[in-house]
Parts: C-alpha cells; sequence; structure tokens
C-alpha cells in the first residue's frame, strides 16, 4: 500500500473530524433552542438542565398556533412586500449601472456602497422623523419600505455585478431587431438573470422576516407586528413562558432554513456572479 495514499485519507479523516465538530458546535445553539421549546416549564430552571426533553411537551407550539399566527402573517406580507420593492428597484438599476454606463454610475455605486454600511440603528432613527411627518407609522408598508432600503443597495450590486456578465452581443442583437431599452431589459436581460433574482429575492426577505429595529421603532404599537416583536407576547416583568418563546423562534426559523435549502444552488450562482472575469 503506498503511503502516501494512506497519510491522505488519514489527513482527510481528520479534516472531516474536525469540520463535523465544528459544525456541531455552531449548530448546538439551534438544538438547544429546539429542546427548551419542548421543556416543560416546571424545568426549566433545573440545575443542570436536561441535554434531552425527557418529558417533553408540546405546549409551546400549541401557544404558538394560537397567538403567533396573525405575527406571522404579517411577517410574511412584509418579507413578499420586500422583495416585490426591490426587485422592482434593484434591477432595472442594475441594468442600468451594467449596461447603459450611465455618467453618475460610478457616484452611484459609491453611494450605494456607503449605505451599506450605515448601522440600522441610524437609519431607524431617521425614518421615526420622517414617518412620523407623512404618518405611516404603525404600518406594514412603512415596514416594506423601510426594510427595502437595507435590501435594494445589496441587490443593485448583486445585479450590476451578474448583467456585466451577460454578452453584449445578445443585447446588441434585440437592438438591431428593433427592441427598445425596456423590452430589451424585460425580454432578453431579465430571463437571463434567474440566479441574480433569487439571490436578491432570498436575502431580501430574510432581512425582512429577521428584521428588529426598524420594526420595534416604526410598528411599536401598532396592530400590523411582525413575529419578531409577537415573541414579547410571552415576556413579562415576572415571568418569561420560555417553552413559547423558543418555539416561536423554531416555527419562525422554518421557512427561512426552507427558502435556504431550496435555494441554495441558485444563491451560490448569484452571489458569486461577476466575480471571475474572462
Amino acid at each position: 500500500m503506498n503511503p502516501g495514499s494512506v497519510k491522505s485519507r488519514t489527513g482527510k479523516r481528520r479534516y472531516t473530524v474536525i469540520g463535523l465538530l465544528l459544525t456541531a458546535l455552531m449548530l448546538f445553539p439551534v438544538y438547544w433552542m429546539l429542546n427548551v421549546s419542548l421543556t416543560p416549564q416546571q424545568d426549566m430552571r433545573k440545575s443542570p438542565p436536561d441535554l434531552f426533553p425527557l418529558h417533553p411537551t408540546f405546549e409551546g407550539y400549541r401557544a404558538v398556533l394560537d397567538d403567533q399566527l396573525p405575527y406571522l402573517g404579517t411577517s410574511l406580507l412584509i418579507g413578499i412586500g420586500t422583495v416585490a420593492l426591490t426587485l422592482l428597484i434593484a434591477a432595472p438599476a442594475g441594468y442600468a449601472l451594467a449596461k447603459l454606463r450611465t455618467r453618475t454610475g460610478g457616484a452611484l455605486s459609491l453611494a450605494l456602497l456607503i449605505a451599506q454600511m450605515i448601522p440600522g440603528i441610524v437609519m431607524a432613527m431617521g425614518f421615526y422623523g420622517v414617518f412620523l411627518d407623512l404618518g405611516l407609522l404603525n404600518s406594514w408598508w412603512g415596514l416594506i419600505i423601510a426594510d427595502s432600503t437595507i435590501a435594494v443597495p445589496f441587490g443593485v450590486m448583486i445585479f450590476t455585478a451578474f448583467m456585466s456578465g451577460i454578452p453584449g452581443e445578445l443585447i446588441s442583437a434585440a437592438l438591431i431587431d428593433g427592441a427598445g431599452t425596456w423590452r430589451t431589459f424585460r425580454s432578453v436581460v431579465l430571463p437571463l438573470s434567474r440566479n441574480a433574482i433569487v439571490t436578491v429575492s432570498l436575502f431580501g426577505f430574510l432581512w425582512a422576516w429577521s428584521d428588529f429595529v426598524f420594526a420595534n421603532t416604526l410598528d411599536g404599537g401598532g396592530s400590523w407586528r411582525p413575529i419578531t416583536l409577537g415573541i414579547y407576547k410571552y415576556i413579562g416583568n415576572n415571568n418569561q413562558e420560555w417553552n413559547a418563546i423558543m418555539a416561536t423562534a423554531v416555527v419562525a426559523s422554518i421557512p427561512a432554513a426552507v427558502l435556504l435549502v431550496l435555494a441554495q444552488r441558485y444563491v451560490a450562482a448569484g452571489v458569486t456572479a461577476g466575480a471571475v472575469k474572462d
């Protein structure tokens, strides 16, 4: 047996074990969230805590179904609205920066980069003053607008990188055939940008789904509250329903996990677009 091949297999096994240990370490908080969601309320302060739910209860999940469905519906509405508004703005902007070569393209790209560096809490304070004057506080469409300001700069950069890789000959052929700029964008560029569309849609939805800063600042007392605020229903001054809190977190994590699994190959292609030039 070749000593080199044996050493190579041993090294691969070592890296595999290390990778599995690191993965288990990173996923342990997720497991603990699931464990606590199944733990009876009277066992919450048990010391040491049970590593496994020895006496599982589904009281927390029943509370989620009874109390949290309106909040989940609001989060879904805000997420879908954020995706739609982000695509409506980011896709044409990315096409303009990638293919139309506007004079202000460089300045706009720099402005988008700077916009991503602004902390969310700073933007939330600014939005509060503007929304107060416009009457947009405590409204779901106000949250859609606010969340889109986070997703749009990222979306424009992804679309710009992806559309820069589309061969110019395809666009020239469409123009020669009589298609205008908008028709070329709609009929030629967008169908080829599926990976970028999925990537931007996924990240836009996840940002809106998990947003807390904008929701707490702009819709703290409204009737259209997302799931990130609905979880506070179980937190009081003298009592915290931890199994219901963790059950809500588990249920709220399911849509994000499913979307990530379904869209991972499109995301991998979308985020690496434009990274390598021929």
